[in-house]
């Protein structure tokens, strides 16, 4: 077979494999809330279970690659936490930003759809973090937890990102369209972000105001959701939003599991060895190996403790009084 009659085929397998998988979302909704499509692109699945309801912003191929029987992330949240769930998801990397998903909005704000639920929370990442922010304000007094979301592509606002030159053409100045202005009536919002990470970090500088809370994840990885998932925070982070008791030092106690997970501290004995900074090194090493025995984390502590020796230095027996911990 050719490439066109392989790409054909392929085509073809991906066309049905959607199709199938959206019949199962209709019986899922057809069962236990409701079903929406919304277009070829975008749909909406509601599960009807409590007064708290989670809304989600997923990408449809990742719930059909990793979602559990299909179904996605959000509805596995909530059902943990006998919450309702509603998810909205996209077969594009199109922020949302289609007549369908605001028609659809628009209709659940004239329903007084979010008005029967005693708490909302929006959830999104990147750029379904982005469309988290910007329908949240459909719910007044709702919480929102957005890993770097992407405040706008605006070109008057952020030229400067340049990761989705599909989306250089797209409105981001008409209805719902720039994230941090939509989250003014949040009761709070939450934007978890890598500082070192450059447009991430520019993007969420531009969500400001007295209910934004900003918390830093220096080191982790490009997938934030996912390596968040990884190291068991993301879970408890959310199910603690849906119960009203998220807090930024709540989050920080989360947070702590970091230190039990590799790539995590591979990443920061990294920065740290390249800053030339042997004592924190050694010690940051020291810590790392005693959670996993990785040859490159004995090669790291061991060229570190030896410019420590050139210095006449050597590290303090661990749990010292003078031991200091590695910053972070």
């Amino acid at each position: 077979m050719g490439c066109a009659g392989a790409a054909m085929t392929q085509t073809t397998d991906d066309a049905t494999r959607r199709a199938r998988w959206r019949v199962t979302l209709d019986a899922h909704g057809a069962e236990q809330g409701a079903h929406v499509r919304l277009g070829d692109d975008h749909g909406a699945l509601f599960t009807e279970d409590g007064e708290t309801l989670l809304v989600t912003f997923e990408m449809a191929e990742t719930i059909r690659d990793t979602g559990q029987g299909a179904l996605p992330y959000g509805l596995q949240i909530a059902g943990r936490e006998g919450c309702s769930q509603l998810c909205l998801y996209s077969e594009t990397n199109g922020f949302f930003r289609a007549a369908e998903v605001y028609g659809y909005f628009d209709g659940l704000v004239d329903e007084g759809f979010f008005d029967q639920f005693e708490r909302v929370v929006f959830y999104g990442c990147g750029p379904c973090g982005y469309a988290a922010a910007a329908y949240s304000v459909c719910a007044p007094f709702s919480t929102a937890v957005l890993l770097a979301p992407l405040a706008t592509l605006d070109p008057a606002r952020a030229a400067w990102d340049d990761r989705y030159p599909e989306m250089r053409r797209t409105d981001f100045s008409a209805r719902y369209g720039y994230a941090p202005d939509m989250l003014e009536a949040a009761e709070a919002a939450f934007i978890l972000h890598n500082p070192a990470a450059t447009k991430d970090a520019m993007h969420a500088s531009l969500f400001r105001g007295e209910t934004i809370h900003h918390l830093p994840t220096r080191w982790i990885g490009h997938r934030i959701d996912q390596e968040l998932e990884d190291m068991g925070v993301l879970e408890p982070m959310l199910r603690a939003a849906l119960r009203g008791k998220l807090t930024p030092e709540g989050f920080a106690r989360l947070y702590r599991e970091r230190h039990r997970h590799g790539p995590w501290l591979r990443r920061l004995l990294g920065s740290l060895d390249a800053a030339e900074r042997p004592w924190l090194t050694a010690l940051a090493a020291r810590a790392a190996l005693a959670r996993f025995d990785w040859p490159r984390f004995r090669k790291t502590y061991q060229a570190a403790t030896a410019a420590l020796a050139e210095e006449g230095r050597t590290l303090p027996a661990p749990g010292t009084p003078k031991q200091k911990e590695a910053a972070e």
